[in-house]
């Protein structure tokens, strides 16, 4: 058996403001070209289907597509929901889309009643681990011990059992921060209320874990990896090569894996001087296509630095200024203020946020300001 192992689409996420659902679909879509050049049997999706639990009505119908294509091209589709998704909403009429070939396995009491598939080698149990919060997904499972390592260690504990009462080959798919997992800055944390991550031992005794959550591909056991996302949600995540993993089960389990790279729609890239080098460095020619985000040096904050980058750079989505100023010594507020009017200490505001001194017009304007204070707090 062929098992194409994705998760964290976050169908319906935008990056710094930008519209991502066209290069979404244009990446998700190559998944079903994956699947009849691989000869795949299963594709299966560690969470994250969406960006957020009441996703769009436009995500909706892209995941729809390419799910759609997915199974045209000829595998059965396999959905746990993760932390941004709504398991309610995901697994709504699961039930009739398993008739179809889709299955999605959201409810948490039931995470040891896999999905049944069959190879020439015999059944395949695949089984699927919903996003478990721990506080409700305690009392579900009936433990007492709160966190993430204690509700997935019951809900493996319950898939062992059920494995050990058939003759089948077994898959888990797990939304969760599994330690030596490396985050990257795009995933919301999972923490609630204690430490999130879990032991690899969790999911021992089981042929292969499809892991969702982390954004990056890695590979924490031969048996137990991190597809990551299609694609870069974050401008740490620009140097990772963005793929999915093709599984292969015979007979007698896991034989091997392989990595199939993604395409890159759009490609990330960091730059940094003063806003007049960046808008005239011919150096940065290859850039103008990229999401670009930019580190400006000048000493005063530039106006309107974004606008003026995109005349150049038309994908420029982030700007953040970081003036060359030497060596500064670290004071606490209450020494900076100390001994200071309100005029001096707007001032200094001005001139910290700004990089250069207020003009007499805005100190007027200040001056103003604080007169009319004065006047209200002596009435």
């Amino acid at each position: 058996m062929r098992i194409l192992h994705t998760s964290d689409w976050h169908v319906g996420r935008t990056f710094h403001g930008r519209d991502l659902l066209v290069e979404q679909e244009s990446v998700l879509s190559g998944l079903a070209d994956l699947v009849s050049t691989e000869k795949v049997d299963v594709v299966v999706i560690s969470g994250d289907l969406y960006d957020r639990a009441v996703p769009s009505a436009d995500a909706v119908s892209l995941c729809a597509r390419v799910l759609m294509r997915i199974r045209a091209a000829g595998a059965r589709i396999v959905i746990t929901p993760g932390n941004h998704d709504s398991a309610a909403r995901i697994g709504v009429f699961g039930e009739f889309a398993a008739a179809g070939g889709l299955h999605l396995r959201t409810q948490i009491s039931l995470l040891d009643k896999p999905v049944e598939l069959e190879d020439e080698h015999g059944p395949v149990a695949v089984y699927g681990i919903p996003f478990l919060e721990p506080e409700p997904a305690r009392h579900v499972l009936g433990i007492a011990d709160k966190g993430h390592a204690p509700v997935l260690t019951e809900a493996m504990r319950r898939i062992r059992a059920d494995l050990a009462s058939r003759e089948a080959r077994s898959v888990v798919l797990a939304h969760a921060f599994v330690t030596g997992g490396a985050p990257s800055e795009s995933e919301r944390t999972i923490a609630v209320g204690g430490v999130q991550d879990v032991s690899m031992q969790v999911f021992s005794g089981v042929d292969y874990v499809a892991l969702g959550h982390l954004h990056g591909p890695q590979t924490l056991a031969e048996n137990l990896r991190y597809s990551g996302s299609p694609l870069a949600y974050s401008f740490s995540e620009a140097r990772q090569r963005k793929s999915v993993w093709l599984v292969e089960l015979d007979a007698g389990g896991l034989v091997g894996v392989e990595r199939r790279d993604l395409p890159v729609p759009r490609r990330l890239a960091t730059v940094t001087g003063t806003l007049a080098d960046v808008l005239a460095d011919p150096a940065h020619t290859p850039l103008e296509d990229h999401f670009l985000s930019v580190v400006l040096t000048d000493q005063v904050r530039p106006m309107d630095a974004l606008r003026q980058l995109q005349t150049r750079f038309e994908h420029a989505v982030h700007v953040e200024w970081r003036p060359e100023r030497g060596v500064q010594h670290a004071m606490t507020y209450a020494d900076r203020v100390r001994g200071r009017t309100d005029e001096e200490v707007a001032c200094c505001f001005v001139s910290d946020a700004r990089g250069s001194e207020p003009t007499e017009a805005e100190m007027s304007l200040l001056r103003e300001a604080f007169s009319a204070v004065a006047r209200e707090q002596e009435q």
